[in-house]
């Protein structure tokens, strides 16, 4: 997914501030899962529902005002009731490195009691990581 930078994402020090990457990553996320033919709405509506538990982010260089973003997403862990991504945060013009992170997700009901997996979303993630094996 692209995300280009505005003069609203940056802070004083004219670089993107951190935790505007945990909302481009949320919607590469949200437009990973439509890609693959999943609707986080219709997931909602059907009482499926991924909030974030984890994050483990490293921040490598900075973007800057008008600068165009590549947020790129894979599936990285699947467990019975959760699921680790992997995202990469790329200058598009240069392909450098910006940010690097693992975000794991449950799955639980409307109640946040945890579920598991449906077997939808199971076997997608499962081909996609045998597309895409993760290291370490």
């Amino acid at each position: 997914m692209e995300v280009r930078i505005y003069y609203e994402d940056t802070d004083a020090g004219g670089v993107v501030y951190h935790s505007n990457y945990i909302s481009y990553m949320e919607r590469a996320r949200t437009e990973f899962l439509r890609t693959h033919g999943l609707s986080v709405r219709e997931m909602h509506d059907k009482g499926i529902i991924f909030p974030v538990v984890h994050i483990d982010a490293n921040f490598r260089a900075p973007a800057r005002l008008d600068d165009l973003l590549v947020v790129r997403t894979q599936i990285a862990v699947l467990k019975n009731s959760s699921f680790t991504v992997a995202q990469q945060v790329v200058r598009k013009d240069d392909e450098k490195l910006l940010v690097e992170a693992k975000v794991t997700l449950a799955c639980v009901s409307p109640e946040m009691k945890a579920k598991r997996l449906p077997n939808e979303i199971r076997e997608l993630f499962t081909r996609l990581l045998e597309e895409n094996p993760q290291e370490g």
